[in-house]
């Protein structure tokens, strides 16, 4: 029997299955799109590849489009998910754990390994990876390559936390002839800025912080954070798929007795 996580974000969606062991054995991943449903019929034809037949196995769906994946038995709230997921991938204690996703931040605070409380950013997309892949298409660059940029700059700011003025402010910046590695640094520290400030306010005292999410494979923003916070933010490639691990966890521990 395998446990198989479906994580339907706004940006991407994510598949993870875990084996009878509990041991990560899959996982996967792609662009969303416009359609919630196709992506999981896409992401279903993935496992059936891989030999991993949805019909013999059991799953959980979580993310905005947890409603569209028809062969999941269950579907689970977003924050559970994430809260198991990260205690699988670094610590089943007691933690924070920040993930900044495509159109919301979660800012999870996990004691004893079970969410003791939460909190969202989901109205506006200052703080989110959306607010960020606007204003690298500014710039004519990835994200990736801007949050590599940023680290070479300093001394600029950017005072507007609404995406639409401060893509004003930046194409402001770049009317003035101001340094590219300048720009990219004020982007990214105004959403580091706005995360930390989030952040403090459940930081579960004394313990780990971990940061979960698609950003999570841009070291620079987790130094951001790390300096913001006066606490080293760690990451992990698999923090991507931390949703999904943690829907696959839901299944195994809802079914493992089966």
């Amino acid at each position: 029997m395998n446990y198989i996580g479906i994580d339907i974000g706004s940006t991407y969606a994510k598949a993870a299955v875990l084996d009878a062991q509990k041991q990560l054995i899959f996982t996967d991943i792609r662009p969303t799109g416009w359609s919630s449903a196709d992506i999981a019929a896409s992401l279903k034809e993935d496992l059936l590849k891989a030999g991993l037949a949805v019909e013999d196995s059991r799953c959980t769906a979580t993310g905005y489009g947890r409603s569209s994946v028809e062969f999941a038995g269950r579907k689970i709230t977003e924050i559970t998910c994430h809260a198991k997921g990260c205690a699988y991938i670094f610590s089943d204690g007691s933690f924070t754990l920040i993930d900044i996703g495509g159109q919301d931040t979660k800012i999870i605070s996990v004691s004893d390994g079970a969410v003791s409380d939460f909190m969202m950013n989901d109205k506006c997309s200052a703080g989110t990876g959306r607010f960020l892949e606007v204003m690298a298409n500014v710039l004519r660059m990835s994200v990736e390559e801007m949050c590599a940029l940023a680290r070479q700059g300093g001394g600029v700011t950017i005072s507007s936390m609404c995406t639409v003025f401060a893509e004003s402010e930046v194409i402001s910046l770049i009317g003035k002839a101001e340094k590219k590695a300048n720009i990219a640094y004020a982007i990214v520290e105004s959403v580091a800025s706005k995360v930390a400030t989030q952040a403090r306010r459940l930081l579960n005292e004394g313990g780990p912080v971990f940061l979960t999410g698609g950003l999570c494979e841009y070291a620079y923003i987790a130094e951001s954070l790390s300096r913001l916070l006066n606490t080293q933010v760690k990451t992990d490639p698999l923090g991507r798929f931390a949703g999904a691990i943690g829907a696959a966890i839901c299944t195994y521990e809802k079914n493992r007795n089966a």
